[in-house]
């Protein structure tokens, strides 16, 4: 967290077009519907607020008056409490930590082999992408039981999933029949209003491209 002394009026988010965890806090800030300003980062030309604001020179980095947040999970969460409608996680203290344990496996395994997967070329993209295949396969069950992740209501969980499946053929991951279940869960995520606000045009190609 960083103190800023030139306050912004209008809460503002450092955004990548297609920058993963970027769309993991654009789909959140849709879902909600919170009045923000995008300053899309472009190339490896940083703006210089950016690296006043953020030590790490990272994106998501939001800017909400005073306050500076980085990291995709600091951000939604803080937004979730400062804007508490519609809630994105259960009140119940038990929910709340069987969602946070999923959501930490999503990130260290299946956003690391996306990470792998993007830096990768050739053999070993191609090896890689089906190590998350039949990761994700692993975890059909898993999508049919509840409307959402473990929920019947979207989380969360929810809002850093939808972003990494909206990429599997960018990354060259085809399901098929085994991943039915996985395919009707982003199907659902996709058809969101919240979902179709929160992609770039650049996101939006992804899928052209692949």
């Amino acid at each position: 967290m960083a103190v800023i002394a030139n306050r912004r009026s209008v809460m503002t988010l450092f955004s990548r077009p297609t920058d993963i965890h970027s769309h993991r806090t654009r789909l959140v800030l849709a879902e909600k519907n919170i009045n923000i300003e995008i300053a899309n980062v472009i190339g490896n030309d940083l703006p210089e607020d950016l690296m006043d604001l953020n030590p790490y020179h990272t994106v998501p980095t939001l800017v909400d008056r005073d306050l500076v947040l980085y990291d995709a999970g600091v951000i939604n969460d803080y937004l979730d409490e400062r804007y508490p409608h519609p809630p994105l996680m259960p009140v119940d203290p038990v929910s709340r930590a069987q969602l946070r344990l999923v959501h930490h496996r999503i990130l260290k395994d299946w956003y690391s082999l996306a990470r792998s997967i993007e830096d990768a070329s050739g053999r070993k993209a191609d090896q890689l992408a089906k190590q998350l295949k039949e990761s994700l396969l692993a975890a059909n069950e898993l999508f049919k039981m509840s409307e959402y992740l473990l929920s019947d209501e979207l989380s969360l969980v929810d809002c850093t999933l939808g972003p990494l499946l909206w990429r599997l053929p960018h990354y060259g991951v085809k399901l098929g029949k085994p991943g039915v279940a996985v395919e009707t869960y982003a199907h659902r995520i996709f058809s969101r209003s919240s979902f179709k606000a929160s992609l770039t045009q650049a996101e939006r190609d992804l899928l052209l491209n692949s």
